[in-house]
């Protein structure tokens, strides 16, 4: 696996919304976790990560669907640098803070359809409750996954993007080098197909279910 200029993954503009350092418009009505460094800093450590590796399956983890891939790297780059600052943005659910839940309709871009979320305000948790990140699960779809979406949202590709097989859709901070359960409403969101917004994958129903033993126990954290 590998491209005529050795670069593997690219960013695709729905993760650009992480990257306030490289594309404020879009990160700032986003409540999730973003990146202290550029969009192309972290590029060139998940390529420099995956050259090294190989590109080998033990690089490249398995996801959800054929067209989906994880790498786990460490949140402290080689340099020191910490590449993301946030903290975890999850948290147990516990008879103390189940109170502070809230729920909202979200859609996470204009072209996506609004599916109903659980949350916890970031200001409503004291910092001290809070993990902070020792590795980066990030999300990769393959090129041709990045194209079939974007055409039935009518979103124009980047064409420079053409020879890199994977982009980077989404980074999730968080304390294990492995693969936590999917929400299961975005699960649900996949399902309803790429003119809503999801990726048209099926409900694995057993996967649901150990999503939804995982999930009826935690929540996301979102300012």
């Amino acid at each position: 696996m590998s491209s005529s200029n050795s670069v593997i993954v690219t960013t695709d503009q729905f993760a650009f919304r992480q990257f306030p350092k490289t594309h404020a418009e879009t990160s700032t009505t986003y409540g999730g976790s973003k990146m202290s460094v550029t969009c192309e800093a972290f590029e060139s450590i998940c390529n420099e990560y995956i050259s090294a590796n190989g590109a080998s399956d033990a690089c490249l983890k398995e996801g959800y669907a054929p067209f989906c891939k994880h790498i786990f790297i460490p949140n402290t780059a080689p340099d020191g640098t910490i590449l993301c600052e946030a903290d975890v943005n999850f948290l147990e659910v516990t008879p103390e803070n189940e109170s502070l839940l809230r729920t909202e309709y979200e859609a996470r871009n204009e072209k996506e359809l609004p599916v109903l979320t659980r949350y916890f305000p970031s200001s409503s948790i004291p910092k001290s409750e809070l993990a902070k990140p020792t590795f980066l699960d990030v999300i990769l779809y393959s090129r041709a996954q990045i194209i079939k979406e974007n055409a039935a949202t009518s979103t124009p590709s980047d064409p420079s993007h053409a020879d890199t097989p994977w982009s980077i859709v989404s980074i999730k901070p968080q304390t294990v080098d492995y693969e936590l359960p999917m929400n299961p409403i975005t699960a649900m969101r996949n399902a309803l197909g790429e003119e809503h917004g999801g990726s048209g994958k099926p409900i694995d129903r057993e996967e649901y279910m150990k999503a939804v033993e995982f999930w009826k126990k935690h929540a996301v954290l979102k300012e």
